[in-house]
């Protein structure tokens, strides 16, 4: 391997010219045009992180984007699997995935229907991210997703001047490994480069049979001049998970053990309970490209890009005692059977951005750039497999839900950062973003009297979403902010498509976030902190209810009144040279203003809706606190990373617990648990003659072995005692079924990493 790899670098070496005429520090700032008018810089009044990739690099050793993360402030994350590896989420100041915009090189990655991006379709793309940068709150106007929670916006790798190429390796816990390989020409004829990466990363998983299979590649081309830079970008992910999202109850853990995966369980011919070999996600996603650099002057800069992702894939289940006429597989309402299905997609999104870039270096910068966004997909059903056949012949291609959508997303956004008075900049920030969404085909749900339901609206959505602020620096050290920020969101598919089972709810409503944002900087070479106060009032906010739909996906709902807020605090201490202590503290208030529950009579079911009140949101804890040590000694590296995060409700309606009336009116608890964990990372790094260098260490996760988990999901019913008063319950034998399942991490385990450098 290393002949082939110094073999491979002394080819790059070859092709690469003696005299390059390209200056490499106007190469770098080209680049960085890509995504120059949605981020944030120090005169922005907005709360803001950023991560680059000797950053990144640090932490990058096989588990998702949202653990990379898991140290900036309001950050929360979660994994099916329990490792970090395979279908992970990440949530901002308790915002749920749905609400965070993503881009990379300013192109929305967001899935056009959920408005969820599924990091698991791009394994590893941290290894070829060259920085990012978390807006928190509204943040600045960007493409794609509305952002309510957060904006996450990457910028790829920038192509390099000089040959290079690396090999880094992780082995450890629960059969994870990790390979990537990443490359790169340098400049070629002086003005051509190409670069790329290919990666492998797989996981037994914490979680039984919780496994995770994710192939992946990145190869991007460029042609520089000294005004112009235009690059191919293209990767892709292929993934391969079992189902681990169903949970498991604390009642299942004290009996099968922590590990404990209800996912494809069901009893055999002759009795016996077995797991479905096959309930398994696989989906492949493939992303195109253009992007085009254009230094229009000294002042002026243009970026564009045209872009293209196709995503196709499906997943398998085996369900237990299913009503077949639900499959075309029998005109008998009640007979049922226990099948395997396939649920499919097939998806087109494609589109273009742009944005003109002026900075006059004295007292004025301002861009005006926006994008036009088009999704197409298909989403169908097909029965594989059934235990005891029905009435109807199954046609082995023939579909039980068959349904597709499509969806335009454009914006045009203008921004301005002008200089009032020395030290004092006002910003403005204008947006209009239209958003058509049109539906059409069945849907999974049927009616009380048998009938199939169409999955059938045509909506229009016209948003203007202005933001405001003042920024001042007070010294060289100090700076104030303030910012006032409108923003909306439309529904996002599963919106609608809960509601079908839902008859008594109303449609959703698009959401309106206001957001105001204050905020201090101090900044020196032994000391740096900050403090941020925000306060995000809402109004229909979509917020999870803790409940999942058929497809293993939570359940969000409108409420009416509702706001986040809260402090963010932050410092970093450099006392000597090597050694840097970096701490974060975000203290949150989150509420739904009068919620109203739906209380059950369990003797006529009647039912009737019941302010209570004031409640905590679901999935947003008071407390995340973030501490990180980190020294430095010539090629010796050492870092302890500690996160907190306190109790976290799992539905909005105030109850921490229900009566369990079938187990002696035990409670159950409705909460997940407070958590403490810590990272401890050693490494070194040997300079060599035949390599540039190699880095060799351990990651020992969960250092002290703790025990807890970091998502669940909760459904709960309400009745009233004879006091009038309302009381969580769940009563099997009245067919009044409540339940509580969390998702366990691991306990203490290691990951082993190498990194050659050619």
């Amino acid at each position: 391997m290393k002949k082939i790899l110094v073999g491979m670098t002394a080819v790059f070496c070859a092709t690469a010219t003696s005299a390059q005429t390209t200056d490499s520090l106007k190469n770098v700032e080209l680049q960085d045009v890509q995504v120059m008018s949605i981020r944030a810089d120090k005169k922005t009044p907005v709360a803001f992180s950023n991560l680059d990739k000797q950053a990144l690099q640090q932490v990058n050793f096989g588990k998702d984007i949202p653990y990379l993360l898991s140290m900036t402030p309001s950050v929360t994350m979660s994994s099916d699997a329990g490792t970090g590896i395979g279908y992970t989420g990440i949530h901002v100041r308790g915002t749920d995935p749905t609400r965070i915009n993503v881009t990379a090189n300013g192109v929305p990655l967001n899935d056009g229907e959920s408005s969820q991006l599924y990091w698991v379709n791009i394994g590893d793309f941290a290894s070829s991210v060259q920085s990012m940068q978390i807006q928190r709150g509204v943040g600045t106007s960007t493409n794609g997703a509305g952002a309510f929670g957060a904006t996450v916006n990457m910028q790829t790798d920038n192509l390099g001047t000089k040959p290079f190429a690396t090999l880094d390796l992780s082995g450890g816990s629960y059969y994870t490994h990790k390979e990537t390989f990443r490359f790169g020409t340098g400049i070629m004829g002086g003005h051509w480069a190409i670069q790329g990466r290919l990666s492998n990363i797989a996981s037994k998983g914490y979680i039984d049979r919780a496994s995770a299979n994710l192939a992946s590649y990145f190869l991007q081309g460029g042609y520089f001049s000294d005004n112009t830079v235009v690059k191919l970008v293209t990767f892709n992910g292929q993934e391969k998970t079992y189902h681990a999202w169903d949970y498991a109850s604390k009642a299942d853990m004290e009996k099968y053990g922590r590990r404990y995966n209800p996912c494809g369980k069901y009893k055999d011919a002759n009795g016996q309970t077995v797991f479905y070999d096959n309930q398994t996600d696989n989906y492949h996603q493939q992303h195109y490209q253009l992007i085009l650099n254009q230094r229009l002057g000294q002042d002026w800069k243009l970026n564009a890009a045209l872009h293209y992702t196709k995503g196709s894939g499906y997943y398998e289940q085996y369900k237990k005692d299913q009503k077949l006429y639900k499959y075309w597989a029998s005109t008998v309402k009640n007979e049922l059977s226990d099948i395997i299905r396939q649920k499919r997609m097939d998806n087109d999104f494609y589109g273009a951005i742009a944005s003109v870039n002026y900075d006059n270096h004295e007292r004025l910068s301002a861009s005006i750039g926006g994008g036009w966004n088009k999704y197409d997909g298909d989403h169908f059903g097909k029965l594989v497999w059934v235990r005891t056949p029905g009435t109807q012949t199954i046609n082995p291609n023939q579909t039980y839900y068959d349904n597709n959508a499509k969806k335009t997303d454009a914006n045009i956004y203008g921004k301005v950062n002008y200089t009032l008075l020395k030290g004092l900049n006002g910003y403005v920030d204008l947006q209009y973003r239209h958003v058509g969404y049109r539906s059409t085909g069945t849907s999974q749900e049927f009616d009380g009297v048998g009938q199939q339901l169409p999955i059938e609206f045509d909506k229009t959505y016209d948003f203007f979403n202005p933001k405001f602020g003042l920024s001042y620096q007070i010294n060289n050290n100090q700076q104030v902010y303030i910012s006032y920020a409108i923003a909306h969101k439309e529904p996002t598919r599963n919106d609608f498509e809960d509601m079908l089972a839902e008859a008594d709810l109303v449609e959703p409503q698009a959401e309106r976030l206001n957001d105001l944002e204050v905020g201090y900087k101090y900044e020196s070479p032994l000391f740096s902190a900050g403090a941020n106060f925000y306060y995000m009032d809402y109004k229909n906010q979509f917020v999870l209810t803790g409940a999942q739909d058929t497809n293993g996906e939570m359940i969000a709902r409108n409420i009416e009144k509702s706001y986040r807020m809260g402090i963010e605090l932050s410092a970093a201490l450099r006392p000597f040279k090597g050694f840097q202590w970096d701490v974060n503290a975000t203290w949150s208030k989150n509420r739904a203003k009068d919620m109203m529950l739906n209380v059950i009579d369990p003797d006529t079911w009647d039912s009737q809706q019941v302010n209570v009140g004031d409640t905590r949101l679901a999935f947003s804890p008071d407390w995340i606190v973030n501490n990180m040590f980190r020294y430095e000694y010539k090629g010796f590296a050492a870092s302890l990373m500690t996160k907190y995060v306190s109790k976290q409700m799992m539905t909005n309606s105030g109850f921490e617990s229900y009566i369990d009336e079938d187990n002696g009116n035990a409670l159950v608890s409705a909460v997940i648990d407070a958590y403490c964990v810590s990272d401890l990372d050693l490494s070194y790094t040997f300079p060599l003659r035949s390599l540039k260098s190699i880095t060799v260490g351990c990651t020992v996760y969960n250092l002290f072995n703790h025990e807890y988990e970091s998502n669940g999901s909760c459904g709960i019913n309400f009745k009233q005692d004879a006091n009038g008063r309302v009381q969580a319950f769940s009563n099997n034998a009245q067919w009044f079924y409540s339940w509580a399942t969390f998702s366990a991490q691991a306990p203490i385990h290691a990951l082993a990493h190498v990194s050659l450098n050619f």
